[in-house]
């Protein structure tokens, strides 16, 4: 194409205008430090010039490990620049499991906080390809020494990053982002979040899932404000809420969860009213009436490591504002229509044909477009088998409804047959969580000799509200066919992933030994 009109897209140009258009704004809050957006372009050039002088070369592999925090932001702009591809790892996985994905991505210079050192040598020991180590301390000298650099991107589907999947069921895959599509969804992020110049936001997302759902650039090119947050500690969140007027979080709908359940917590809406993207998890109903009651305004949004985060939303209609709590709730509850850069939502049977939009019958969530993965890194396989004809496969079971929004109805391996009838696990949990006692839910099936399988619940409940065993079962019963009843509820707090999810393959194995 001719020059005049083309100009690859990367996200590293939004700090580029922001340090323009914004220099003198407020870019980044990490603890004492605090960054300008000239300030914040100035480091992360100079951390390229860093990475360079250090032997890396366009298209070398360069991991990250290390919490929210200013390291991880100057590297989701810095590595890029630098004319490499970054991998973001997430900070809970175990040496082992970091040394596969650093040998698994070819990975040669490793960034990580100082805090993470122990974790970082353990992996760089256990891998063949042992990687240059760069701790905290290393890292400010990186930048301090380095000359400002700035590799231009020729090609925008080139790859930007390889963000690895959970590999709750195996090894973790490599999602391999290209910058296109970063850009794209970055803009869809800042325009479906309203970001702007005035708006903080907070840090409640881990920054290596998924990118942070693309919301380090989404911000960044709207000149708003990163607040961060290392770990997710509710009394801190509500302090950093209150102390920057925070108007935006992220994160799983455990995460608003525990802030709603926290003393510090709002009995009314907060100024300025804070909005709080929710994915990751279909949110209850009874979650997002809590939400509505403390006024904090709640987006859904729907996606996976290979769709670059959210690919749907469920887009709020004006005339949702006349709708009552519960009303409000249970349209808000769907995951919604395509983000706008991305083609339709589909829902399709196994023929790959669409399933007619009547809010009944089920088939699976199907996506393509600017913001599905260019693949998984070095397994086309695996490639080929989750988008046989173009479309990406989810592994959701949804049902379309007649205004072409989707709706999840339960994860295709977390579907409970028992006695040849289907029990969708999520129906059953919002069922759960509508009783003021419990606080979260998680339902799985347990091997049965008779039914083949029946479903268990693992409930959290609320601070100093009681509830037994017998009491939520039968309160499951008043509300669903007996049949999806659970046939045990345990007592416990539920194990979470470093994003928020409830780990169903731990419970999964503890209800296979009936704990």
């Amino acid at each position: 194409m001719s020059g005049l009109s083309f100009e690859p897209l990367t996200p590293t140009s939004f700090l580029e205008r922001a340090a323009t258009v914004f220099a003198a704004r407020p870019a980044v809050v990490d603890g004492e430090l605090s960054l300008t957006y000239a300030e914040l372009w100035e480091r992360v050039r100079r951390l390229a010039g860093g990475l360079a002088r250090a032997g890396v070369r366009p298209g070398d592999w360069v991991a990250v490990l290390a919490a929210n925090g200013h390291l991880l932001l100057e590297s989701t702009f810095g590595v890029p620049a630098a004319g490499a591809v970054m991998v973001p790892l997430n900070i809970r996985l175990s040496p082992g499991e970091l040394a596969y994905i650093l040998d698994h991505a070819e990975v040669s210079v490793l960034l990580h906080d100082a805090g993470l050192a122990e974790n970082a040598r353990a992996a760089a020991a256990g891998s063949g390809s042992r990687p240059r180590l760069v701790i905290a301390d290393e890292y400010e000298a990186l930048v301090a020494d380095g000359e400002p650099l700035l590799v231009p991107v020729d090609d925008e589907t080139s790859p930007l990053s390889i963000n690895y999947t959970s590999g709750t069921t195996g090894r973790p895959k490599g999602v391999v982002y290209h910058h296109r599509g970063a850009y794209l969804q970055s803009l869809a992020m800042a325009l479906h979040a309203r970001l702007d110049a005035a708006s903080t936001y907070l840090w409640t997302l881990p920054m290596f899932h998924c990118h942070g759902w693309c919301f380090p650039w989404a911000v960044t090119l709207a000149g708003g404000r990163h607040v961060c947050l290392p770990k997710v500690e509710p009394g801190e969140a509500w302090r950093l809420i209150r102390a920057y007027r925070v108007t935006h979080l992220c994160g799983a709908p455990t995460v608003l969860t525990s802030l709603l359940a926290h003393d510090a917590a709002p009995t009314g809406a907060l100024d300025p009213r804070l909005l709080a993207l929710v994915g990751g998890a279909p949110p209850s109903p009874a979650l997002l009436g809590r939400a509505l009651q403390a006024g904090i305004d709640v987006i859904h949004l729907y996606g996976l490591t290979e769709t670059f985060g959210p690919a749907v939303i469920c887009q709020p209609q004006p005339e949702w504002a006349d709708l009552g709590v519960e009303e409000l709730a249970a349209v808000t509850a769907r995951q919604g229509v395509g983000n706008v850069i991305a083609q339709r939502v589909r829902v399709v049977d196994d023929n790959g044909d669409d399933v007619p939009a009547d809010a009944t019958v089920v088939g699976e969530i199907a996506v393509r477009g600017n913001d599905v993965m260019l693949g998984y890194h070095r397994d086309p396989a695996a490639t080929e088998k989750a988008a046989p004809d173009g479309w990406f496969r989810t592994g959701d079971l949804a049902v379309s409804h007649p205004d072409g929004y989707a709706q999840v109805v339960d994860r295709a391996k977390d579907v409970i047959i028992s006695g040849g009838e289907n029990v969708a696990s999520l129906e059953v949990e919002n069922a759960l969580v509508s009783h003021p006692a419990v606080e979260e839910a998680a339902v799985v099936a347990r091997p049965d000799p008779y039914w083949g399988e029946v479903p268990v619940a693992y409930v959290s409940l609320a601070a100093g509200v009681p509830a037994g065993e017998a009491e939520l079962i039968e309160h499951v019963r008043e509300r669903l066919a007996h049949f999806k009843a659970p046939k045990a509820v345990f007592f416990c707090e539920l194990p979470k992933t470093s994003t928020g999810k409830i780990q169903k393959n731990v419970l999964r194995e503890r209800a296979a030994t009936g704990k």
